[in-house]
């Protein structure tokens, strides 16, 4: 395996390219390794009461949007973030996911789901009271993304 490293001080944001002949177990690791680093230490300026406040992002339970705004919960606080949800699903890390239209969570967070056929499941956080969502349309994905991050531990 050949690892290179090549620096362009012309480039906005760092990639890292895998170029592998095909997937095995190695490279999974490697692009999990990659993945995991690049998770750690984000963090997101909210807005609460006329303050701001920089929370790291782990923190943060689920965006909403309601009424044309969007909103990051966490545990005990609602802040209001100035993305649309399209540009959030873009800046956050992997462990987030969008679960319906008004809706992105952080998989991290997700304690449980409460399967409805009819209608959207609801999605509860671990150590809190909150809830949001999931629409029929992406509740398949959420859970195979929750059986994936299971399968690595």
């Amino acid at each position: 395996m050949k690892v290179r490293i090549e620096i362009d001080e012309s480039v906005t944001e760092e990639e890292v390219v895998i170029r592998c002949r095909n997937m095995d177990e190695t490279i999974l690791r490697i692009q999990s390794a990659v993945m995991e680093q690049n998770e750690k230490g984000h963090h997101m300026t909210l807005k609460e009461g006329g303050k701001e406040y920089y929370l790291p992002v782990e923190e943060i339970l689920f965006f909403e949007t309601e009424r044309k705004l969007v909103y990051a919960h966490t545990r005990e606080q609602v802040f209001e973030a100035e993305y649309k949800l399209y540009e959030l699903e873009e800046l956050l890390p992997g462990f987030f996911m969008r679960i319906s239209k008004s809706a992105i969570v952080n998989l991290n967070q997700i304690y449980s789901i409460a399967r409805n056929l009819t209608s959207s499941s609801i999605v509860e956080f671990t150590r809190s009271h909150k809830q949001v969502y999931v629409s029929r349309n992406y509740y398949k994905a959420l859970t195979e993304r929750l059986a994936e991050k299971r399968r690595k531990l």
